[in-house]
């Protein structure tokens, strides 16, 4: 088989670039999709009690006019808008998020903690040469000890000193001594920061409806349980797991950046293979509890979309009511059956027993009031993330600057979430415009916006 663009990945970045360039009138490319559906990371799955499922907590925000055209598009009618609430536990008790912004909530000591590592001579003025530097400069050691830290280990797990400073930019509120001090005075939350305050969802299907009815419309350029066992980027030659060869013209390569380098490519030199050793990820392990019964907060229905948990009593960083998400997440649409979507991370630098991870999350949610107590836990479904987030680790941004380079000199173009292996650019949006403007730059010219390597 001859083509001019090959797709690694019907994921959003792959499906991104294969419906811009069938919009651009080209019909020669193929998407290689080595599971049997496609949506990749924004998959989602309904397991056998009726329950449906995420690969972690997502949401539906942009940055993107094509992108929005293109959600009502797919959708039309068949989605639903929130406005996010969202939360923290943290010394007993919920602050709304953003936590920095709404230390009120806390108990009079922790508060004061805060509020002292925020006074003048109490902050590092050196510049800060890491991630963890940065919170003690920003927020002080109260803010830091009592969230950021904790909270960066455990959704990172990597201490947060070995990751760099530059991809914060809109992920990390940063907040000032004043407006701690009037929201303490005053007693009012702070609670519209962030591009995701209001976010929408589809109705039914999960987030992965979207890539299914995208997948739909391609199904003719898509090869489904067919991976890439190697890539010989002289002859621009890939082998599919099927033992299928095709040849191409440019090969847009969606999978993890460092498993194509060591793994798929058949003639890396060594320094490339050092440089992606270089890159750091971890992985996710994705628990959805359905239970029937749901938890109250406040002694009100729970109508909050998420919840941090910075703390060692539960072994997940976030938990998402999946239930209130859409209706249609829970067997019968029941308003008295639950849906908790935990997350739980692991590497290297923060083992986790796999085995047991669900029993501690059954037990953990317990622990934090999520689960009513006469609720009954019907389902458990579990997924293990080996890649769940790009780390952006001190040695990242010259691990890309090496990699990219070569790969694209050789007709290779690495990117999305793990692709390009930047977070700062790795939310759905910014995905599915990595590959549209990958297929804009084939095949009109235009420079890429959204991913950047330089």
């Amino acid at each position: 088989m001859q083509v001019d663009y090959a797709i690694i990945g019907a994921g959003p970045t792959g499906l991104g670039a294969a419906r811009r360039l069938r919009e651009l009138d080209c019909g020669s490319f193929v998407v290689l999709e080595k599971n049997a559906y496609a949506g990749g990371l924004a998959a989602s799955f309904k397991d056998p009690q009726g329950y449906t499922w995420d690969i972690g907590g997502h949401v539906v925000f942009s940055h993107y006019e094509y992108f929005d055209r293109m959600l009502d598009d797919l959708l039309g009618a068949d989605q639903l808008h929130h406005q996010r609430k969202a939360w923290v536990r943290a010394c007993g008790t919920w602050v709304p998020y953003p936590f920095q912004n709404n230390i009120r909530h806390l108990p009079a000591q922790a508060k004061w903690s805060c509020v002292k590592g925020l006074l003048p001579g109490h902050r590092p003025e050196g510049v800060p040469t890491n991630f963890r530097e940065w919170i003690h400069s920003v927020f002080g050691q109260g803010i830091a000890e009592v969230f950021l830290w904790p909270y960066n280990y455990k959704v990172w797990a990597i201490d947060p000193a070995q990751m760099n400073t530059a991809w914060m930019g809109e992920r990390v509120s940063v907040v000032g001594l004043e407006t701690v001090l009037k929201n303490i005075i005053l007693e009012q939350d702070e609670v519209g920061w962030g591009p995701n305050r209001t976010f929408a969802f589809p109705a039914q299907g999960g987030t992965g409806e979207v890539f299914r009815r995208l997948a739909a419309r391609l199904d003719a350029h898509i090869r489904y349980n067919c991976g890439v066992a190697a890539i010989d980027a002289a002859s621009r030659t890939l082998t599919t797991t099927d033992g299928g060869t095709i040849t191409y013209k440019h090969l847009l390569s969606t999978g993890p950046l460092d498993l194509l380098i060591t793994n798929q490519l058949t003639t890396a030199p060594d320094a490339m293979r050092e440089a992606a050793g270089r890159l750091k990820h971890n992985g996710v392990f994705v628990a959805g509890v359905g239970a029937r019964g749901r938890a109250l907060h406040k002694g009100q229905a729970d109508d909050r979309c998420w919840m941090y948990f910075p703390e060692s009593d539960c072994p997940f960083y976030r938990v998402t009511n999946f239930h209130n998400y859409a209706p249609a997440n829970v067997p019968g649409a029941d308003e008295n059956r639950a849906a908790l979507l935990c997350e739980t991370s692991f590497s290297p630098h923060k083992r986790e027993d796999l085995s047991q991870l669900m029993d501690r999350t059954v037990k953990g949610l317990d622990t934090v009031g999520l689960l009513a107590k006469d609720a009954a836990v019907e389902s458990r479904f579990e997924l293990t993330v080996d890649y769940g987030y790009p780390i952006p680790c001190l040695e990242r941004d010259q691990a890309l600057r090496t990699l990219q380079p070569w790969l694209e000199a050789q007709g290779i173009f690495s990117r999305g979430r793990f692709g390009g292996w930047k977070y700062e650019v790795s939310n759905m949006d910014h995905s599915v415009m990595q590959g549209v403007e990958w297929a804009e730059r084939m095949m009109q010219n235009e420079p890429e916006k959204t991913y950047q390597w330089s």
